[in-house]
């Protein structure tokens, strides 16, 4: 997979233990002047080795795009994505300025917060949460913390 420029990964970890109810993870940056996405993933570690390889589940992936003002959540299990959702009640993300969104982990739902208010949920479909252990972050944005 080629990563384009405003594309490219600027943050991968691991989620020590894996993601359980009340756990929140937290990311603040600046969101670069000229933004085009911010592409948020949660998943699970890939399957298999070598040329059987296949990537893991994913259980949350934000897709946020700036020219549309629009912040889209889906998840792929076995292989195939689902649904996609998009309806926001405003857009939260603003281009040279600074965020912090919290990604809760609760026993229905991950519940995602911006600055503090509440912008969408997005109930689990990767029920395993503990295989959930890989953070990445691409796009257009500055990370400042990632907690």
């Amino acid at each position: 997979m080629a990563t384009t420029p405003n594309n490219e990964e600027v943050y991968v970890g691991q989620i020590k233990g894996g993601l359980r109810p009340a756990m929140r993870i937290v990311l603040m940056g600046i969101i670069h002047k000229q933004p085009k996405s911010l592409l948020v993933t949660v998943s699970c570690p890939p399957r298999g080795e070598g040329d059987e390889e296949q990537e893991g589940d994913v259980g949350l992936q934000l897709t946020i795009k700036f020219t549309e003002k629009a912040v889209i959540r889906n998840s792929r299990v076995n292989g195939k994505w689902g649904a996609s959702e998009s309806i926001l009640s405003f857009f939260p993300f603003a281009a040279g300025e600074s965020f912090k969104m919290e990604i809760v982990c609760e026993h229905q739902q991950f519940r995602i917060l911006v600055d503090g208010q509440p912008l969408c949920g997005f109930t689990h479909r990767v029920t395993q949460l503990a295989s959930l252990t890989s953070l990445r972050v691409g796009g257009d944005v500055q990370l400042t913390k990632v907690a």
